[in-house]
């Protein structure tokens, strides 16, 4: 049977949400059929996440109806959604890190035995939620320290332990290097096989063609587009998200010069999240790191850094050993580090824009050791307008999309006019409007002679903007190849070169 000789398990009629005077969802209709993943698309702010929302019990709409398997659904809260068979898998982690792995998977619904919570069949049912996704790690490991890609992995089979009936998957891929997005998939396809609907958002289109049998484009609120097929180019897809055609995504690649500025010489970490790297990055170059979750990328930029100690090596800055010792040290060198997680390290989510700007900047906006709040504002104001901010300098940094937020940490780090940038994962859920203009901050550094690495998980992204790659797998380098000769099968064979 197609999808149309089925009747859908989730409608939704007429859905409008209201903040005070401002409608953010205006009358969205929607079906979810069982066995089929729907994409919904857009760019950040159009109104994704507060469907999914209301779908999940999160949010409550102003006004219209669901219904769920023939009866009426109005979920007042996330348990009552879970309870009726509809889990979400947010973008946002939403793991508590002094908890075991275990006790996250099952956390306000533990199995319970003889009046006690049984822990054996808890970690038991944990581990091969874990096993399924292809993540070898103790069920009782505590959340705690966990990189950002295991988490979200926990996320996932904390969602697939549900047995649910409708799945919403927000971002799912975008801590995920590409083995872990294709089991991932895996599951996917065999949650659609049981009849499992699912709702699938995601800013990598290229994931939608592979996973998606319908797509339901919206824009400032309302559904705009809506496509019965996944199997269109790329660029039909984007323009239906922003209204308008796009140029291409990726801008030229800046030409470097021959001069080194960054050398990083048989690098190693104390513990062993990487071993005996060493690279080259020129003036206007741009240097991508790419491989699987777990390879070292992170800990080894956060290394260079100063973020994280190294225990053999050396990195030194136009001839001069800098290996710093602390982020400061780095800082005062001019080396700059954009971080993965822009919510946790990047920004002050209850700080105004400029507060945020200001904290990296504080002897360009004060005197004699006194901050001024006329300096703060002329400061931060011109760097929103440099950097592309939409929002008022004295806007909450919270209130933003994920987009504007990316760019506040990146125009609090480049205000400093460093002369290398370190860009961890730097458009992880972001929308394909801000991504190119993230893109069009990268090349405009690179044109200004400054040295740049970006790692990302996003295999088109690090083919797209880099001049370089050098590719790792299990702490170690496999191989660097030039833009010339880098694709995406000889990236993944260096990638898995060792396991």
């Amino acid at each position: 049977m197609t999808p149309d000789e089925k009747k859908p398990i989730l409608t939704l009629r007429n859905i409008r949400k209201s903040y005070g005077p401002i409608e953010v969802l205006h009358g969205i209709d929607l079906e979810i059929y069982p066995g089929e993943v729907v994409a919904l698309l857009g760019e950040n702010g159009a109104g994704k996440s507060t469907v999914s929302n209301v779908i999940s019990g999160t949010v409550l709409p102003s006004s219209g109806e669901m219904t769920w398997q023939d009866a009426s659904y109005a979920p007042a809260n996330p348990r009552e959604a879970i309870d009726a068979g509809v889990g979400m898998i947010h973008q946002e982690l939403l793991l508590l890190p002094h908890l075991s792995i275990a006790e996250n998977i099952f956390v306000g619904r533990y199995p319970v035995k003889n009046g006690r919570i049984d822990r054996r069949e808890m970690e038991q049912r944990a581990g091969q939620g874990l096993q399924r996704l292809g993540l070898d790690i103790s069920p009782r490991r505590k959340v705690d320290g966990l990189a950002t890609a295991s988490q979200q992995l926990i996320e996932i089979a904390k969602a697939l332990t549900l047995n649910a009936r409708m799945l919403i998957f927000d971002e799912p891929t975008a801590a995920l290097g590409g083995e872990e997005t294709r089991q991932l998939f895996e599951q996917i396809h065999r949650l659609k096989a049981e009849g499992v609907g699912m709702i699938y958002i995601s800013h990598r289109l290229e994931e939608i063609k592979q996973i998606a049998d319908r797509i339901m484009v919206m824009r400032d609120g309302e559904k705009v587009h809506q496509f019965d097929t996944a199997d269109l180019p790329i660029r039909t897809i984007v323009e239906a998200m922003v209204g308008r055609p796009m140029d291409q995504m990726f801008p030229p690649l800046a030409r470097p010069d021959n001069d080194a500025v960054l050398e990083v010489n048989s690098l190693s970490s104390p513990s062993g999240q990487f071993h005996d790297i060493s690279f080259t990055v020129r003036k206007g170059e741009i240097f991508g790191i790419a491989g699987l979750v777990g390879a070292g990328r992170t800990e080894l930029v956060r290394a260079i850094a100063g973020a994280d100690p190294v225990s053999t090596g050396t990195i030194t800055l136009n001839g001069e050993n800098i290996t710093p010792k602390s982020p400061r040290e780095a800082i005062d060198n001019g080396v700059v580090l954009v971080p993965e997680d822009r919510k946790l390290q990047g920004v002050i989510l209850d700080h105004s824009i400029s507060e945020n700007i200001a904290y990296s900047n504080f002897e360009s906006v004060g005197n004699a050791g006194w901050v001024s709040s006329g300096k703060v504002r002329t400061f931060s104001d011109g760097n929103i307008i440099k950097f592309g901010v939409k929002g008022r300098s004295n806007q909450n940094t919270g209130e933003m999309s994920g987009g504007n937020q990316q760019k506040v940490v990146i125009a609090k780090w480049l205000a400093r006019n460093p002369r290398v940038v370190l860009l961890d994962e730097p458009t992880r859920g972001i929308d394909v409007g801000a991504r190119s203009s993230i893109y069009e901050i990268i090349h405009g550094l690179a044109e200004n002679g400054v040295a740049v690495i970006v790692v990302s998980s996003d295999l088109e992204e690090v083919l797209g903007v880099s001049n370089r790659i050098m590719v790792m797998a299990a702490g170690r380098q496999t191989g660097i190849l030039d833009h010339a000769e880098a694709n995406d099968v000889s990236v993944m064979e260096l990638a898995t070169a060792f396991g």
